[in-house]
C-alpha cells in the first residue's frame, strides 16, 4: 500500500504520510510513504530535525493500492489516480470529489492538521509514535495551524503536540517553531516560478478552475520585491493551464494579514467574494491566514451562486 500526500507537498502532507506509514506498518499492514514532486523548505527542514529520509516521489499510481492523505480531490492527486484503488482518506479539508466502487476507511477530521488525525489513530490502535515521527508531526500541525494563531486551530492540535513534543523531547517548542518558520521565510534565491508553485492547489468551481497557492513569511517584503515577476508567472500559467484564476496568497504570519496577487478572468468577482477589491493584480485580505477556512467557502459560495 502506498500512502500519498497532495501534489506540491508541504509539511502535512509529507509528515502524514510517513507517520500514518508507520503506524500501518505497526499494525501488520505493509505501507510505504510517498510524494507528488519536491516537498516545500519547511518540509525539508522538519526531516533534517527528525533526521529522516525524504520518501520517494511518484508521478504515477495506476494499479496500485493507495491510501491518501491531506486531500480527497482527484485534481490534487496524479494523473492516473483514477486507475489505482483507493483504500482510504485522512484529511481535515473539506470533502473533495473522489468516490470509489468499494466502501474506504475515511478519516476526515475538523481540526487544523490531518496531523493531529493521524496522532489520534495512533492512540486508537494503541500504539506509540516513534520519537523522529513526533517531531515531524508536532512540526506539521505547527505549521499548519500557524502555530496555533490560525482560526482552523482546534483544542485537539494543541493536546497532539503537547503529546508530540514529550514523545519527541522537543523542551521548547516555541523555539522550535520560530526555528521551523525563519526556514519557511527564506525566499531570497527562489525563482518567481517556483514561489507561485509552492503550495498551489487546484479548486473546481461551478466547472472552473482555480489555482490558489500561499506563501506563508515571517514578513512580506523580499516577497512584495518579487511582485512583478511572480505576476509575470501568474500570466504565463494562466494562458497555459487555462484556469478561471491563477491567484497566490502572500500571508505575513506575523500580523496575520494577507495580499493576494491574481490573473484572473474575472478578477473583481473574486475579489468581492473576499469583500476586497483589486488594484494592479492585487488586493488586500486583512485578518486572513487560513486558505482552507476563509478564502475557499466564501469563492465557493460565490461561484455556485
Amino acid at each position: 500500500m502506498i500512502v500519498l500526500g497532495h501534489q506540491n507537498p508541504d509539511c502535512d502532507s509529507l509528515c502524514s504520510a510517513i507517520a500514518l506509514s508507520a503506524l500501518f506498518n505497526k499494525i501488520g499492514k505493509q505501507a510505504t510513504p510517498a510524494l507528488q514532486g519536491e516537498p516545500n523548505p519547511e518540509a525539508l527542514f522538519l526531516l533534517q530535525k527528525a533526521k529522516l529520509e525524504k520518501p520517494k516521489i511518484l508521478s504515477s499510481v495506476a494499479g496500485e493500492d493507495v491510501f491518501l492523505v491531506d486531500f480527497s480531490d482527484w485534481g490534487q492527486g496524479t494523473l492516473d489516480m483514477k486507475e489505482a484503488k483507493i483504500l482510504g482518506i485522512v484529511d481535515h479539508h473539506k470533502l473533495g470529489d473522489i468516490t470509489t466502487n468499494e466502501p474506504v476507511e475515511c478519516w476526515i477530521w475538523p481540526v487544523g492538521c490531518s496531523a493531529t488525525i493521524v496522532y489520534n489513530m495512533y492512540k486508537f490502535y494503541n500504539q506509540i509514535v516513534d520519537g523522529p515521527i513526533a517531531k515531524l508531526m508536532m512540526g506539521a500541525i505547527i505549521s499548519d495551524t500557524v502555530n496555533f494563531r490560525g482560526p482552523t486551530t482546534t483544542d485537539m492540535d494543541k493536546e497532539a503536540v503537547k503529546g508530540l513534543a514529550k514523545i519527541a523531547g522537543v523542551e521548547d517548542v516555541q523555539g522550535f517553531a520560530r526555528e521551523q518558520f525563519e526556514a519557511k521565510s527564506d525566499i531570497n534565491n527562489v525563482p518567481a516560478a517556483e514561489l507561485i508553485l509552492r503550495d498551489q492547489k487546484i479548486f473546481q468551481m461551478a466547472g472552473h478552475k482555480l489555482a490558489i497557492g500561499q506563501l506563508e513569511l515571517t514578513d512580506l517584503k523580499t516577497a512584495l520585491s518579487k511582485k512583478t515577476q511572480m505576476i509575470a508567472e501568474l500570466e504565463k500559467l494562466q494562458a497555459e493551464k487555462d484556469y478561471h484564476s491563477s491567484i497566490l496568497l502572500l500571508t505575513d504570519i506575523n500580523k496575520l494579514d494577507t495580499i493576494a496577487l491574481i490573473i484572473s478572468i474575472d478578477a473583481d468577482k473574486v475579489a468581492q467574494a473576499l469583500n476586497s477589491k483589486v488594484k494592479d493584480h492585487t488586493f488586500e485580505l486583512p485578518g486572513v491566514v487560513s486558505r482552507k477556512k476563509q478564502i475557499i467557502p466564501f469563492l465557493q459560495t460565490a461561484f455556485d451562486s
